[in-house]
């Protein structure tokens, strides 16, 4: 009788043990979601819980990436697999949002505009042009000054210089302020972290690809489907699409001007991409006739500087 009390006991304590930890998932799941929700403008994270390596395998990272590590390259062996995932893990939102299809597309157009700030390809290239991006993690060429526009909130330290460095080339020092702040490192004081260290590197290209910049959307929201453009946006020409990403990004040089052989390189490595995770392009993916965000205020420096 006594043997039968303490097996009851035991069982009834094994059944609330495995609810509570059924509770404890779900509630992971569900907050999980909500902040995917919030990344997105209320868009739901569906792949949130398994994260971007579910997508992006190391051997799909490979395969995107084919000749980073080409002995003509300058970065070689610098991004690594590690340091995107860790980089992609610390932006919730970010290639999880939405359903199989969105993720794909959002994480082809990462690497799709990345891979072109970034790119060692020519037209004859070993497997294409499009097999080359993420050659490169400083600006070449002869980076003209420091990047430095003066401003209160983040003004330059001296000696240093503020040109295009990591995935999307993140320029000026108003732009490696935010991005230093938001990441965890000092981008006034230290700008040079941005093509030492590969996490660093890559989390100031996740974090430009995540933050609206009014009048801009995010890039993330346009691929993920958050966005919808409104009545100006219409009448400019802007519909979402891969296309809008590249207006994000350069608008003020490419686009609104017709066929643009850069935009024709993003659009390139973005289909590349797309064939490889098995994913359609979708609509409007180039921005020929789009005219670019604050169109009247295109004398502003850009967010970035390309390498190309």
């Amino acid at each position: 009788m006594e043997t039968s009390v303490r097996l009851m006991k035991s069982m009834r304590f094994s059944v609330m043990v495995m609810a509570l930890v059924t509770m404890a998932t779900m509630n992971f799941y569900f907050v999980s979601a909500e902040q995917c929700g919030r990344q997105a403008s209320g868009v739901l994270c569906t792949g949130g819980v398994q994260g971007v390596s579910s997508v992006i395998t190391e051997s799909i990272f490979n395969d995107l990436l084919k000749h980073r590590n080409d002995a003509g390259c300058k970065a070689k062996g610098f991004y690594s697999y590690d340091a995107f995932i860790a980089a992609a893990n610390a932006f919730p939102g970010f290639g999880t949002t939405g359903d199989l299809t969105s993720q794909k597309r959002e994480l082809a157009a990462f690497f799709g505009q990345t891979s072109h700030e970034t790119t060692g390809g020519w037209p004859t290239a070993p497997d294409g042009p499009y097999a080359w991006g993420y050659c490169f993690k400083e600006e070449q060429g002869n980076p003209p000054g420091e990047y430095c526009q003066a401003s209160s909130q983040w003004p330059c330290a001296s000696g240093k210089r503020y040109y295009g460095r990591g995935p999307v080339q993140i320029s000026w020092n108003y732009n490696y302020g935010p991005a230093g702040k938001a990441v965890g490192f000092d981008g006034i004081n230290n700008p040079d972290i941005v093509a030492n260290d590969a996490t660093v590197s890559f989390k100031t290209a996740v974090w430009f690809w995540m933050t609206e910049q009014s009048p801009k959307p995010s890039c993330h929201n346009v691929m993920a489907g958050g966005w919808g453009p409104s009545g100006s946006d219409t009448a400019a020409g802007r519909a979402a699409g891969y296309g809008v990403v590249t207006n994000i990004i350069n608008g003020g040089l490419e686009c609104g001007k017709g066929s643009d052989s850069r935009q024709e390189d993003r659009i390139g490595f973005y289909k590349r991409y797309c064939d490889i995770l098995g994913v359609s392009y979708g609509s409007n993916l180039d921005c020929n006739s789009q005219k670019p965000f604050g169109f009247a205020a295109q004398s502003q420096p850009r967010l970035i500087k390309t390498v190309v």
